[in-house]
């Protein structure tokens, strides 16, 4: 079932941004280094490539992620043109204290009292902008929270005579164009549970986990993995944590070991996954592409040299 997420509050949101970023001089974009393409929103790079600002794209979660994929992600955002990215974890202060600087390299011509760096926060819901906001101003002036969508308006904030940053709720797009990004947020956690169903969710999680990281299922569930598909990892994972529904003799509870399964992924118990590379975006395009369905407006496309 393709899944859709775009409550209300959030177009009046986009409508807000984009005249903010009329007056700022660098986009902080904040992406989920597991799935960068995925939980980047085309609406944003449009705003910013109208206004032809320059980008700071921001891997967050780094430390849930595989290393060797974010590595290839950031070798692919820094070939493009305004754009410079690097993977951070928005909980490590000593990283985020690097990003004023970062965006000072973008805007270089705002350096001092009188022309003050303005930096914007942009992003998907519950994908790390509030804890981000929270460590550069060094208290807690946004909401936290484990669900999408808890914070819904801008916020501007001095962070010294040379700084400004304005944070902005977490936003979606209309439409999803491709099912397998739509599933990758729902596992990431990006969309709210009234969108999903939780276990179509985690039975398209298994297939990228049987697919690229066998061993970090075997080694958390204590199964052997042989033999298995994607359904059949979730009824694996319900027998060996006894999910049972009750008074049905003996029946699993799959969707109680769907949440099991997305639990340990979005808390990096499972261990560092990523959900895509660029060379399994190029790919998942070009089947699109073949299928007769076209990438999102703006979308960004894979350099010649990772495909």
């Amino acid at each position: 079932m393709p899944i859709q997420w775009f409550p209300g509050h959030m177009t009046s949101a986009r409508k807000k941004a984009a005249e903010t970023m009329a007056h700022i001089d660098v986009v902080i974009e904040v992406l989920d280094a597991r799935l960068p393409e995925a939980s980047g929103n085309p609406m944003i790079r449009e705003l910013r490539l109208f206004r032809q600002r320059p980008c700071l794209k921001l891997l967050n979660k780094a430390d849930l992620a595989d290393p060797e994929a974010t590595r290839a992600w950031l070798d692919f955002y820094n070939r493009q043109a305004g754009v410079k990215a690097v993977a951070i974890s928005a909980k490590k202060t000593g990283e985020v204290a690097r990003i004023p600087g970062l965006c000072q390299t973008l805007a270089p011509h705002r350096d001092d009292n009188f022309k003050p760096l303005r930096m914007m926060i942009m992003g998907i819901p519950n994908v790390g902008k509030s804890t981000l906001m929270n460590a550069l101003v060094k208290r807690k002036i946004a909401a936290v929270g484990d669900e999408p969508a808890v914070t819904k308006s801008q916020q501007s904030v001095v962070l010294s005579p040379r700084l400004t940053l304005v944070d902005t709720p977490g936003l979606m797009w209309p439409k999803i164009e491709h099912d397998s990004d739509g599933y990758m947020l729902a596992a990431s956690h990006a969309i709210g549970r009234n969108a999903v169903l939780e276990e179509e969710v985690a039975t398209f999680l298994a297939g990228i986990l049987l697919a690229r990281y066998p061993g970090l299922l075997a080694e958390r569930y204590k199964f052997s993995v042989q033999g298995l598909d994607a359904p059949g990892v979730l009824e694996a994972v319900a027998r060996k944590r006894g999910c049972l529904l009750k008074g049905r003799g003996g029946e699993l509870d799959l969707e109680k070991a769907a949440m099991l399964l997305l639990t340990d992924y979005r808390s990096g118990v499972l261990g560092r996954v990523s959900l895509e590379t660029p060379k399994s975006r190029q790919a998942m395009l070009a089947a699109a592409s073949v299928a007769g369905v076209q990438p999102e407006s703006g979308a960004e496309t894979e350099p010649e040299s990772e495909r």
